[in-house]
């Protein structure tokens, strides 16, 4: 027979803690692939890697530690903040200062989204349809979109994390983000 606390671990809310110079905690998720999209199989409590240098990535294997890893934001990063291209139909937001660079924009739809042009949005370049199928694809958050009033921002999808090949963590479903430096996602479910 199962207690209540084993009930309650069950119930509890996948969360993601950013840990001080550390690891990303990850709790309650049952729900992470490889890039590949193949499963790895999961624990209650997770420390995935956030420095690059684990040997057994995606997990920690403590080496952060030992190559001085900082967690700090960098103080020349590009300024969080939320900018529109109104078109039409649809207008576009885009904050780069939390893009992750995996180019599913300009690669989906190269007409919409042109870094090499300024503005490099043209909200009026394809279809709204096509635009929000590309923009839904974004990973960070940075990309969402309004169409006849309504913001669309999230996504319904269950608590899910992808690594990315060489890169970023791809996380979805909104598992709960806890940052002691008080950082908040773009998204709250991406």
């Amino acid at each position: 027979m199962r207690s209540s606390r084993d009930n309650a671990i069950r119930q509890a809310k996948p969360s993601i803690e950013a840990t001080p110079n550390g690891p990303y905690l990850v709790r309650q998720l049952s729900d992470l692939r490889n890039s590949k999209g193949q499963e790895i199989e999961t624990k209650p409590v997770m420390a995935l890697c956030r420095c690059g240098g684990s040997a057994n990535k995606p997990f920690c294997d403590g080496t952060h530690s030992r190559i001085g890893f900082r967690s700090d934001k960098s103080a020349d990063r590009v300024p969080d903040r939320l900018d529109d291209y109104v078109g039409k139909e649809i207008t576009i937001h885009d904050n780069r200062g939390v893009c992750a660079h995996s180019g599913y924009c300009t690669d989906n739809s190269p007409s919409v989204f042109n870094a090499e042009k300024e503005p490099w949005i043209n909200p009026d370049a394809a279809s709204p349809k096509e635009m929000a199928s590309t923009i839904k694809m974004c990973p960070s958050g940075a990309l969402s979109y309004t169409k006849d009033g309504i913001l669309y921002k999230d996504q319904d999808r269950k608590p899910s994390i992808t690594l990315s090949k060489d890169g970023p963590y791809s996380v979805v479903g909104g598992p709960e983000f806890k940052d002691t430096t008080g950082s908040e996602p773009e998204s709250k479910e991406h």
